[in-house]
């Protein structure tokens, strides 16, 4: 509850003067793998001013796959009830694409709503569909970083609401310490050749990829829209939030949707 300044200091100077604080606008909380390591750096690079950002971990071994993904599901609702547990955030989201797949959007919601009742649930997953939606996006070519096993049920899911993917491909890398490695020129390079010439739209999987630093470029070079987890996270968390500021730093998405 906010304080109406009426309370006295305890130098008996009156009505200690209150405002609504630093995150004035919004206050979005995020559960993270426990071993991320790119997520709340890209999240603080896009969050407006106004808005706040708070992070909790769940646990999760460093080896990314099927099993590990799966195991994590139960940790969720635990890592969200401890984020800022006494002030009522306005949107909770679980940041893993692969394990949102994985596990599955209807099971991550029902966690995230088991630790912070009240707030909007979402997931990367989630706002990567509503941000191709917004840029047209349904004939997309996929990046990711995964083994083949994870990006089939990747591919399944998409196509099972909607999408049609062109290609997919992964950089078969099993551990997030060295996906978040990969460097921002290469990740340009890879997913300008896993793009077909039919696709509506790009879409880089993984927050561990540093992809918001090249979404511009990647922009410009291939005149088609880029939508990459952290981008297209912070954006469903904004607009669910009600914040809907454009900015042209970070591609079509933010300036148009």
């Amino acid at each position: 509850m906010q304080k109406t300044g009426a309370v006295e200091d305890s130098l008996g100077r009156g009505g200690i003067r209150f405002d609504a604080g630093r995150h004035h606008r919004a206050k979005i909380g995020f559960v993270l793998l426990a071993m991320e390591q790119t997520i709340e750096e890209d999240m603080f690079k896009l969050a407006p001013e106004g808005v706040g950002v708070h992070f909790q971990r769940a646990p999760m071994a460093n080896r990314v796959d099927v099993g590990t993904l799966s195991a994590m599901a139960s940790g969720i609702g635990d890592a969200a009830a401890l984020i800022v547990p006494e002030v009522q955030l306005d949107v909770i989201c679980y940041g893993c694409t692969s394990g949102s797949v994985v596990i599955g959007e209807d099971n991550v919601f029902a966690e995230l709503t088991r630790g912070a009742p009240g707030a909007k649930p979402t997931s990367i997953i989630s706002g990567v569909m509503r941000a191709l939606n917004a840029v047209n996006g349904k004939k997309i070519t996929v990046a990711t970083p995964y083994v083949d096993p994870v990006n089939e049920i990747e591919r399944v899911y998409m196509e099972e609401r909607g999408f049609e993917v062109l290609n997919i491909q992964g950089l078969n890398i099993e551990n997030d310490e060295d996906m978040v490695r990969v460097t921002p020129d290469y990740i340009f390079e890879f997913a300008r050749q896993v793009d077909r010439p039919g696709s509506d739209a790009i879409f880089i999987s993984c927050g561990a990829l540093r992809s918001v630093d090249i979404i511009k470029a990647l922009e410009a070079e291939t005149g088609k829209p880029v939508i990459t987890s952290n981008q297209a996270m912070m954006w469903d968390c904004l607009r669910l939030a009600g914040v809907n500021d454009r900015n042209d730093k970070y591609g079509r998405l933010f300036r148009e949707s």
